[in-house]
């Protein structure tokens, strides 16, 4: 196809920014954004500028501003760009996917895509008009290219080391994960300035249906690779519950720059506090297999701390986990736990000879009631690099070198009915 030009919509989340971290071959330097003019797209052309003025292998970023009210209706309108990318304000975003597809545009879109059940069926009208006329519209799922998640994954379906899935029960499930995020943090090199709509869970979403996209992305990756799911007879939703992270105006003041709370957001004030609904348990059986996620986002980390994920596959032969707390000094680290270690300890030396050839340098270290895999920093390359790792891929599809795997669709599908359904849920619950 001709050379691809990105056209940004309405970037209300730095992901956005992060897919423009780096240039990318066969990729126009001449991007364009356009938005309502606001604090929104200051803050999105300030990174931007921050790109393109680092030290370190600087971005040739050449930005063209279209601000106002009817950004929409001019992008699709004028399309000076031929791949659509959108992160933020998700409650309109599925809206903005499905014109600009029909539009005859690629999406790369940031997660979640939907944020209830009621918007499934325009998903899945926007996948299949893609599907039947050429184009790509891909989710970011950077996890996916996190090292620790993709050999967890090769040994899961190494049968001599993992056995089966273990179909799990309600207290034992056979996958448990658990994501803490936090409100306050700094994203390239910069103190992060969230806006006060962030915390509007009609607009921005809560935790299971943003981060937890996730999580339940990662549990059909690893256990069913390249597999279709089918919603109406593999899924079957169990439990849900939500809770609040509670800020005070001076919380809030730090995240966001506001002095106080917006009007939109004071129905959850109580006692002169924000009750911000970003806590969410689901339990959920995938093919049998049960399944709970637990999604949580407070304050800030402790110095030092940040964010931190446990994932933990239970197999008739062993556990593999992924651990990421304070043990681990917060960077994620891949285990296995067997319940003959003589026996696993073998079959893991083999397979790690095996990947050696495609990651060498990774190794087994014996620390008696586990086996720690240790992972060369080379493959580290951290959160937001992985943006730019999940945007060559898309490229790939997009430009032709790769064809988009058949089972993507029906898979983003089953994702978002796991976390809209599971927040629905919830706040039935509750009621």
């Amino acid at each position: 196809m001709s050379q691809i030009r990105f056209l940004t919509l309405n970037p209300g989340h730095f992901h956005a920014a992060l897919v423009q971290k780096e240039m990318y071959p066969g990729v126009s330097n001449q991007a364009h954004v356009y938005a309502p003019f606001g604090l929104d797209l200051l803050a999105h052309l300030q990174r931007l500028a921050g790109f393109n003025t680092r030290a370190h292998q600087p971005t040739n970023w050449q930005v063209e501003v279209h601000a106002g009210p009817d950004f929409l209706e001019r992008a699709l309108r004028e399309k000076p760009g031929n791949v659509v990318v959108l992160a933020g304000r998700n409650h309109i975003k599925m809206d903005a996917i499905l014109a600009a597809v029909k539009a005859g545009l690629n999406v790369l879109a940031d997660k979640p895509w939907v944020l209830a059940p009621d918007d499934l069926p325009k998903l899945q009208e926007a996948l299949n008009h893609a599907e039947a006329n050429g184009l790509v519209a891909y989710d970011i799922m950077t996890e996916r290219f996190e090292i620790t998640s993709i050999l967890q994954r090769e040994l899961v379906q190494n049968e001599a080391v993992f056995g089966q899935p273990e179909p799990g029960t309600a207290g034992e499930p056979s996958v448990f994960m658990e994501s803490v995020h936090y409100l306050k943090k700094t994203v390239a090199g910069a103190p992060l300035r969230r806006p006060p709509w962030f915390f509007d869970v009609h607009e921005q979403g809560e935790a299971l249906s943003d981060v937890g996209t996730h999580l339940v992305d990662l549990v059909l990756w690893i256990l069913f690779p390249e597999q279709p799911i089918e919603v109406a007879r593999e899924l079957v939703l169990h439990a849900a519950k939500r809770w609040p992270t509670v800020l005070s105006k001076e919380d809030f003041r730090q995240i966001t720059g506001e002095a106080d709370f917006p009007p939109n957001l004071r129905s959850n004030v109580r006692g002169g506090k924000l009750e911000y609904f970003c806590n969410s348990l689901v339990h959920y059986a995938v093919r049998g297999l049960q399944v709970k996620l637990n999604v949580l986002w407070d304050f800030e980390a402790a110095p030092g701390a940040g964010d931190t994920h446990l994932a933990v596959f239970h197999g008739t032969k062993s556990q593999i986990e992924v651990r990421q707390g304070k043990e681990e000094k917060f960077r994620p680290e891949l285990f296995v736990v067997a319940l003959d270690r003589k026996a696993a300890r073998a079959a893991l030396e083999k397979s790690i000879e095996r990947l050696q050839c495609k990651y060498p340098g990774v190794g087994l270290v014996d620390q008696g009631e586990r086996l720690w895999v240790t992972i060369p920093d080379r493959y580290r390359i951290g959160h937001e690099a992985h943006f730019a790792e999940v945007t060559r891929q898309f490229l790939r599809y997009v430009q032709r070198e790769d064809t988009l795997p058949t089972w993507e669709k029906p898979n983003m599908l089953a994702k978002y009915w796991v976390t809209t359904n599971g927040v629905a849920l919830s706040r039935s619950a509750v009621k």
